[in-house]
């Protein structure tokens, strides 16, 4: 009995989030570990990132080989570790209408606040990589009734995605935007725009939130916070930010490991023990351990 109420509450706070326009940043994560980070920091949600997961937990590009199943196991485990609404990205609903009834319901129970499902073809590939195509506008719009329909609390989010300004320009982006908003979507996603002057004509013509997604090294600008908020964004994702500091500091640490024989030259770029062990609360699970023993 006690998960629909967590549930409710942080689909609420999501909603809210999104409603104040104010481009809250929600950092994404591939695991719960650096879910909890994003907590601890102070952020006020955390997005789970499919390339993230497909990148992280499988070695692979974000081609589309991600399974809802798998999906459905990281979002769990990073509800589990932290109490902020959790924002889960669901690919391309993991195929037709009917699916993204299922996939709806099993992302849902799994503990997620609200999800975000594009309009790419199956086999889908990240928003910035090029040779991408996107299914009719009629199929995805069954796709967002499929998937209001589905939810069994309100106010859980479904975030709609246009894929389509790489595909066939950034006027049927917004075109194919208001389209999702009349079949039900609660916020809208035009990905890739390539200009300040795009990202704010989304925020100002599309009557829903906003999101924006903010990669480095992508095809958008990287423009402030503040500047995405004076736009009227609902939140800016930066999906893989984590995961990119991650890498490069795995590979710079474990170089010099290999170079050196020793962590002394990389001594500044490890967490301490003590920070590790705050990173996964561990003096709860003492707490606990003392609580119940015999």
């Amino acid at each position: 009995m006690n998960a629909p109420i967590k549930l409710e509450r942080h689909t609420s706070r999501l909603k809210a989030l999104l409603a104040r326009k104010q481009a809250a940043i929600l950092p994404g994560t591939p695991n719960a570990l650096f879910a909890r980070v994003i907590e601890d920091l102070g952020f006020e949600g955390v997005y789970i990132t499919g390339a993230g997961i497909a990148n992280m937990s499988l070695g692979v590009p974000d081609i589309g080989l991600v399974t809802l199943s798998e999906t459905a196991d990281h979002v769990a485990m990073i509800c589990d570790a932290v109490s902020v609404p959790v924002f889960a990205d669901a690919d391309t609903g993991f195929g037709n209408p009917v699916n993204m009834t299922r996939t709806v319901r099993v992302l849902e129970r799994a503990g997620a606040a609200g999800i975000q499902v594009e309009d790419q073809i199956f086999p889908k590939k990240c928003g910035h990589f090029e040779g991408k195509d996107v299914i009719p506008l009629g199929e995805m719009v069954q796709k967002i009734k499929a998937a209001v329909d589905s939810r069994h609390d309100g106010d859980f989010q479904i975030v709609a995605r246009t894929d389509v300004r790489a595909v066939r320009g950034f006027e049927e982006g917004l075109e194919r935007a208001h389209a999702f908003i009349e079949a039900g979507a609660d916020a809208t996603f035009v990905e890739a725009p390539v200009s300040v002057d795009e990202l704010a004509r989304v925020a100002k013509l599309l009557p829903v939130p906003q999101i924006a997604n903010i990669v480095f090294g992508g095809l958008t600008p990287a423009v402030a916070q503040s500047e995405l908020a004076a736009m009227g964004f609902g939140a800016v994702l930066y999906a893989n930010a984590a995961l990119q500091a991650a890498l490069k500091s795995v590979r710079d640490v474990l170089g010099s490991l290999k170079a050196n024989g020793s962590l002394d030259q990389v001594r500044e770029h490890l967490a301490s023990f003590e920070e590790r062990q705050h990173a996964v609360a561990k003096d709860r699970y003492d707490a606990l351990e003392a609580r119940y023993r015999p």
